[in-house]
């Protein structure tokens, strides 16, 4: 299974359609939101994907009501999936998980750095960087097979 992956997409609608137009060239099954989509209308786009999508929310989102109306099941705390037979954890902060959060995980999804990253064995920490790229003018996604377990970070560029 193909899972596209982003964090920190900041209401870039151009980039978030890259991202989007990215994963549907590249398989994507389902789509792994670290949070910070800030508004509504930033999630509707990504729902353009048409795929389940595992999201949580991060620092910067508002209108939360909203969102958990788009987005059934999206949390402020880590959120645990699991896609492809994988055990995903998703969280904005890695910093906020808690001890037990880790345990029997085989995927860390973050976000909330601004860079993107990829370290550990078991579990595997994934950071896709930004999507929105307004921080570091970087705008960057993964795609995540779990058929290998291997995460791959692209660049976006907006049309």
């Amino acid at each position: 299974m193909k899972i596209g992956v982003v964090s920190d997409s900041h209401d870039n609608v151009p980039l978030i359609r890259a991202a989007v137009a990215e994963f549907r060239e590249r398989g994507a099954e389902a789509l792994i939101h670290a949070g910070d989509f800030v508004a509504p209308f930033a999630v509707k786009a990504f729902l353009e994907l048409r795929v389940p999508v595992v999201a949580v929310f991060g620092n910067c989102d508002g209108e939360h009501r909203v969102i958990s109306e788009l987005l059934p099941g999206i949390t402020d705390r880590a959120r645990r999936e699991t896609l492809g037979g994988l055990d995903f954890v998703v969280v904005h902060s890695i910093d906020s998980l808690e001890q037990g959060d880790r345990v029997g995980a085989d995927v860390v999804v973050c976000g909330h750095t601004h860079e993107p990253g990829v370290s550990g064995e078991k579990p595997l920490i994934l950071n896709p960087g930004e999507c929105g790229g307004w921080v570091t003018g970087r705008s960057t996604a993964a795609i995540f097979d779990t058929d290998t377990i291997k995460p791959e970070i692209f660049e976006l560029e907006a049309p």
